[in-house]
């Protein structure tokens, strides 16, 4: 136990972490990633730092949980935040929730994901018996066209529509009609989008984007087979709740396209430049309390300060090396970096200009 909490006290880089999903894609991760091969298949998502498993009968029974390089060898995330969560996670997470509290993903598709929705607090906690509902945050890193379809998201019920008629949609399996209830919206690089709990969406084919969410598993999907014809159980179209059940997760507010766009488009922000360093602000406490991302642009060295919180260090191209308790260590481009709380300041330094995502836990 002693031995594991030692550490706390330096960068963790994970293991690729990929999980298999109802939808096709991955080739983006895998070009990310700099595999020799970039294609696409059933496991397009890459899952970092997660202490949970993902969902599905049949599946691996650990699948989804992070696993650490460590030089006392293979660890899981999990097994070192419960040798001493205040260590890792720092005291108010751990007092509060006892978890990470946020999970993130790299997701990559080459179809058009499902219609789906997931829980917010309330219903999370009256009907799944979870702390945690699954408010995430769409970061969009690249595109690519798919047989022609240009990268979009489809977000919000447009004006006018009802529960029944939502209802009436699902039922009858009538696609087209349930999309055509949604909000188109083309994305390009630099896109950002909240996702709150409740609100309807699907990502379209050739998306390859950042997640970062609540630390759950939980979809309610409204269609039975997927655009390529895979048959989806029932299992995971309602999370064992019922169809009722689940059409009551959806919050049925309408709004136009323009309101839409206000409401869930977010626009990055500077909070602190200079010739070597550009940090941007994505995601922070004006749009959530459940998660944070900021994105730092490197092309020399720049320290960042401890708070009594862990975060991640995604590091979506460049290389270099971290500077921390007098020892330093190299990242490059792929690398997923896990710095706890116990760790006061480290000093990124890129030899190769960097792009770095750093992501946090609930505030």
């Amino acid at each position: 136990m002693e031995d594991l909490q030692k550490l706390a006290y330096i960068p963790l880089k994970q293991q690729n972490n990929r999980v298999w999903r109802t939808y096709g894609g991955g080739a983006l991760i895998d070009k990310w990633k700099k595999s020799p091969r970039e294609v696409d298949g059933d496991m397009p998502e890459e899952w970092i730092m997660s202490t949970i498993t993902a969902r599905g009968k049949g599946r691996p029974e650990e699948e989804g949980l992070s696993m650490l390089n460590t030089h006392l060898g293979l660890k899981s995330l999990k097994e070192l935040v419960d040798s001493n969560k205040e260590l890792f996670l720092g005291e108010k997470l751990a007092k509060k929730h006892g978890t990470t509290g946020v999970l993130i993903k790299m997701l990559d598709s080459n179809e058009r994901l499902t219609i789906q929705v997931h829980p917010d607090k309330a219903y999370a906690k009256n009907i799944l018996n979870s702390n945690f509902g699954k408010t995430e945050s769409w970061y969009v890193l690249n595109k690519r066209e798919i047989d022609g379809e240009k990268s979009v998201v489809y977000m919000g019920f447009k004006e006018g529509v009802t529960r029944e008629q939502w209802r009436g949609y699902f039922l009858s399996q009538d696609i087209e009609g349930m999309l055509n209830c949604l909000h188109k919206i083309e994305v390009n690089p630099g896109d950002a989008f909240m996702i709150y709990g409740g609100v309807p969406h699907a990502i379209g084919s050739g998306c390859f984007l950042m997640e970062v969410q609540e630390p759950t598993d939980y979809t309610m999907r409204v269609e039975k087979v997927t655009p390529k014809g895979l048959k989806i159980s029932d299992e995971l179209i309602h999370q064992g709740v019922g169809e009722e059940t689940m059409l009551d997760c959806f919050h049925y507010d309408n709004y136009s396209y323009e309101e839409a766009m206000k409401r869930w488009k977010v626009e990055p922000k500077v909070i602190d430049s200079s010739a070597t360093h550009n940090l941007k602000s994505i995601f922070n406490e004006t749009h959530t309390d459940c998660f944070g991302l900021k994105e730092l642009d490197l092309d020399g060295e720049y320290t960042i300060k401890g708070n009594d919180a862990f975060y991640v260090a995604v590091i979506y191209s460049g290389e270099g090396s971290v500077e921390c308790n007098g020892q330093e260590f190299s990242f490059k481009q792929g690398d997923e970096i896990f710095l706890s709380a116990a760790i006061n300041e480290v000093t990124f330094k890129s030899h190769i200009e960097s792009k770095i995502l750093l992501c946090y836990p609930p505030s």
